[in-house]
C-alpha cells in the first residue's frame, strides 16, 4: 500500500479515537481530541500532496480518500450532537447529503466517469470545515480554566447555543441546496451511470 493510502487509513483509525477523547468529561482528554483532529486533518492535506507530487494516485486511493474525509468531518459534527451543541436532525441532513454525493462520486470513478463539480459545493466544504474548526477551538479553549477565566463572558458569547443553532441552520440549508444542485447539474450523467442511457 502506497504512503498516501496508508495516511488515509490512519485518518480513518484516528477518527473513533478522536471521538472517544472528545466525549470525555476530562478537560485534558478533550484538549487531546483537538490535537488528534488536527493531526488527522493534516494527513488529509499531506496524502493529497504526496499523491499528486509522486503520482501515487490509485483506484483504492480515489475510493478511500474522500470517504475518510467525510467520516472524519461528520464524526466531529456528531460529537457536537452528543454534547448537545448542535441539533441531531441538522447533522442527519448533512450526513445523508455528503455521504450520498461522496458514494455517488466514488461509484462514478469506478465506472470511469466524472461528475462536474460546482463552486457552491466547494464553498459548502469550506464553510463546514471553518465552522467545525471554530467550534472545536472555542470548545477546547473553554476547557482550559486559565484561558476561560480570562474572559468567561466572551467565551460564553462565542459558544452561545442560539447563535450556533442559527449558523448551523444556514449551513444545513446551504448543504442541502448544493446537494440538490449537484444532482440536477449531473442528472444526465447519473442516468447514464445507472440506466445506461445515451
Amino acid at each position: 500500500m502506497v504512503l498516501p493510502n496508508q495516511l488515509t487509513v490512519l485518518r480513518i483509525i484516528l477518527t473513533p479515537i478522536f471521538l472517544y477523547f472528545f466525549l470525555s468529561d476530562d478537560p485534558v482528554m478533550i484538549q487531546i481530541s483537538s490535537v488528534i483532529f488536527v493531526i488527522a486533518a493534516i494527513t488529509d492535506w499531506y496524502d493529497g500532496w504526496l499523491a499528486r507530487k509522486f503520482n501515487y494516485i490509485t483506484d483504492w486511493g480515489k475510493f478511500l480518500d474522500p470517504l475518510a474525509d467525510k467520516i472524519l468531518t461528520l464524526t466531529a459534527f456528531y460529537g457536537f450532537v452528543v454534547i448537545d451543541v448542535i441539533p441531531f436532525w441538522m447533522v442527519i441532513i448533512i450526513i445523508i447529503r455528503d455521504m450520498g454525493i461522496t458514494l455517488l462520486r466514488i461509484y462514478a470513478e469506478i465506472k470511469k466517469k466524472s461528475f462536474a463539480t460546482s463552486r457552491s459545493a466547494q464553498w459548502k466544504t469550506f464553510i463546514q470545515m471553518f465552522f467545525l474548526y471554530y467550534l472545536l477551538i472555542i470548545y477546547t479553549l473553554r476547557t482550559i480554566e486559565s484561558v476561560y477565566n480570562w474572559n468567561p463572558w466572551l467565551f460564553d458569547l462565542l459558544f452561545n447555543q442560539e447563535i450556533i443553532y442559527y449558523i448551523m441552520l444556514v449551513i444545513t440549508i446551504f448543504t442541502l441546496y448544493t446537494g440538490i444542485q449537484y444532482l440536477v447539474k449531473n442528472r444526465k450523467m447519473i442516468r447514464k451511470l445507472f440506466l445506461g442511457e445515451a
